[in-house]
């Protein structure tokens, strides 16, 4: 793990834990997917759209030596939410930063786990496989 990614997910546990009603955790979730940068319309096809994601997923990569940096948006506000956090955790880390880091913990201290339907679990999990499947093809 970077020292890039231990303080974005700080900060991002900090922010869940300011809120204790899971309503209020939602909102944060729908405006940091408001804050994602903007995916050009031209990378939202086929080839990039996340399978196993009920809502419209993409995840367009570059590759910037052994890093990995990526567009992603989502139809879904929540969802949107949800690439929010692993586009923070993940763009622009090294291939072995991606490797390391302990998402499944991380999610966990957010509890999110408990709070997404099955259908959003299942999608949010295929885009952490997706990101390391193209991690791999980094460098």
């Amino acid at each position: 793990m970077t020292a890039l990614q231990q303080e974005k997910a700080e900060e991002i546990r900090d922010s869940f834990s300011f809120f204790d009603d899971w309503e209020d955790r939602y909102r944060l979730l729908i405006e940091m997917g408001r804050e994602l940068p903007p995916m050009n319309e031209s990378d939202k096809t086929e080839e990039n759209r996340i399978q196993g994601c009920q809502s419209q997923v993409w995840l367009a990569p570059k590759y910037d030596g052994d890093c990995l940096v990526f567009a992603a948006d989502s139809d879904s506000a929540i969802v949107k939410g949800l690439v929010a956090i692993l586009w923070q955790i993940y763009s622009g880390q090294p291939k072995s930063a991606i490797a390391a880091f302990d998402i499944e913990s991380f999610l966990k201290q957010l509890d999110l786990e408990e709070h997404l339907s099955m259908n959003r679990r299942n999608g949010l999990y295929s885009m952490i496989q997706k990101i390391k499947f193209l991690a791999e093809r980094c460098g």
